[in-house]
């Protein structure tokens, strides 16, 4: 029977699911992935994905693709049990590890091919600032020349960002709340 207690706990979980399930964008995966996550943090024990399949009404490649998504991101991980055939999975307890490997990596490809970018621009500036060139395209280039040299100096500053994090310095400034 289904009491008006169970229909609260269920109702609060189903909440942060699908807040979960909404803001997974932020780690470029779907909806869908996002639920599946979420219903995985609930769960007291990994899961198969005939389970996954069984309690999210979805089928079994989609929770396949979404498991390797989750694997994929360093968000959950495969467990092994004594006696069990099936692969098990599970979230993984260290959510400050799993947003810090995630940061990381995706911050670093973007700081490094921003900064590849700028640098190439650099360098096709000044040699066109050593042409004679009228004017106001001197004007221009230099000025273009001045805004890339300060985005060079934002991604140094943001590379030692990312620093703090892989060295987890970020948290002698900012505590884990645990």
């Amino acid at each position: 029977m289904y009491s008006l207690e169970d229909e609260k706990l269920e109702n609060a979980r189903e909440r942060v699911i699908d807040s979960i399930s909404k803001n997974m964008d932020i780690y470029s995966v779907t909806p869908s992935v996002g639920r599946l996550y979420g219903a995985m943090f609930f769960e007291k024990e990994p899961m198969t994905l005939d389970e996954m399949k069984d309690k999210l009404q979805m089928s079994k490649t989609s929770m396949s693709t979404g498991v390797r998504t989750l694997l994929d991101l360093n968000m959950i991980e495969k467990v092994w049990r004594k006696g069990e055939r099936k692969d098990l999975y599970e979230v993984k307890s260290d959510w400050y590890q799993t947003f810090t490997d995630f940061f990381c990596i995706h911050w670093r490809k973007g700081i490094e091919m921003n900064r590849d970018a700028c640098k190439e621009s650099i360098t096709e500036l000044m040699e066109l600032l050593e042409d004679d060139i009228p004017h106001e395209k001197r004007i221009t280039a230099q000025e273009d020349l001045d805004r890339m040299s300060y985005a060079l100096g934002y991604y140094e500053w943001l590379n030692k960002v990312v620093d703090l994090f892989e060295s987890r310095e970020i948290f002698d400034v900012i505590d884990k709340v645990e």
